[in-house]
């Protein structure tokens, strides 16, 4: 296992700071004990950088920090690895079928939206149960990224990508919700190629990116766990850099870490940009890890990175 250090690029952040011309020590303290407990930290360490964690794979995709360990997929090996710091990677789950984005549901069971066309629950025993894999008695495309909200909703995106031509049954990319008990719903067709999926801290907000147009998108989550007010977020613009939006993640205050050209976008729940991180690939997912989920890791391709953030995520 290589080792590798990159600097991450400059990088603006929002922020106030405090006004000129304090009357003396004792007034600066007092509006330092004053301040917002709960302002916004940088969320990327000044100076940070990226790190190889792990390489020599086909196509990285779908990490998630499980049971103190990194999980992650190899789409083309059919395989879902494990990584801990001190055993390195090893296979945890082979056939995955050819598993990309992974999850974990409210009850601590592993979710997979697998390219094979269908979003499954791996059990006690290794194996897998179908959650869903029609919509409308015809066969999802190739479920690629899921999220959980914390009454056991679970979203999917369903683009082609792993799916050949002739073996297509539904003529749109959806983006799906599967509630606890089994219902599948349609909330919306409109994307070209949906992809990254997650939701903010508070269930309030659903972000779906599409990866063909390079934006992401904003839905007002109901209560009843449809969605509506749909608005353009964010859209990450490098002409001379690689990559597009494709994973996505949270951490506790409300900042969307986005893969993009060039790197990882991290944007405020405003769609303020707030940092931006040089990746020395271009990368395809990121999630948050390590024992106070302060560690970003990144797939990329046949890579696997991680750097260090303020925030925790969620």
């Amino acid at each position: 296992m290589g080792r590798f250090h990159r600097m991450l690029a400059p990088y603006r952040l929002t922020g106030g700071a405090f006004a000129k011309g304090l009357w003396g020590l004792g007034v600066l303290l007092c509006l330092m004990a004053l301040a917002p407990a709960t302002a916004q930290q940088r969320p990327v360490p000044k100076g940070a950088t990226v790190e190889l964690v792990d390489d020599g794979f086909e196509f990285t995709e779908g990490p998630i920090w499980y049971q103190d360990a990194l999980l992650f997929s190899d789409i083309p090996a059919n395989t879902v690895y494990q990584w801990t710091p001190d055993g390195g990677t090893e296979a945890f789950m082979k056939p995955s079928g050819h598993a990309n984005g992974l999850a974990i549901d409210t009850s601590g069971h592993l979710l997979l939206a697998q390219h094979d066309g269908q979003v499954g629950r791996r059990t006690q025993d290794g194996s897998v149960a179908v959650l869903a894999d029609t919509y409308g008695g015809k066969r999802l495309n190739s479920p690629n990224d899921l999220t959980v909200a914390s009454d056991g909703t679970i979203y999917f995106t369903d683009p082609p990508y792993g799916v050949d031509e002739e073996e297509r049954e539904l003529s749109f990319s959806g983006v799906y919700r599967l509630s606890p008990d089994g219902d599948l719903s349609l909330l919306t067709k409109s994307f070209t190629r949906p992809n990254g999926i997650c939701l903010s801290p508070n269930d309030s907000t659903l972000y779906v990116n599409d990866s063909q147009e390079t934006l992401i998108r904003a839905y007002d989550v109901t209560e009843s766990g449809d969605i509506s007010n749909g608005r353009q977020f964010a859209a990450p613009t490098d002409e001379d850099a690689q990559g597009s939006t494709d994973g996505m993640k949270v951490d506790a205050e409300g900042n969307l870490y986005t893969t993009g050209p060039g790197g990882v976008w991290v944007y405020g729940p405003d769609g303020t940009q707030r940092a931006r991180i040089a990746v020395p690939k271009a990368p395809t997912n990121l999630a948050f890890g390590g024992p106070d989920r302060k560690t970003l890791y990144i797939t990329a391709r046949p890579h696997v990175y991680r750097v260090p953030v303020n925030v925790p995520g969620e």
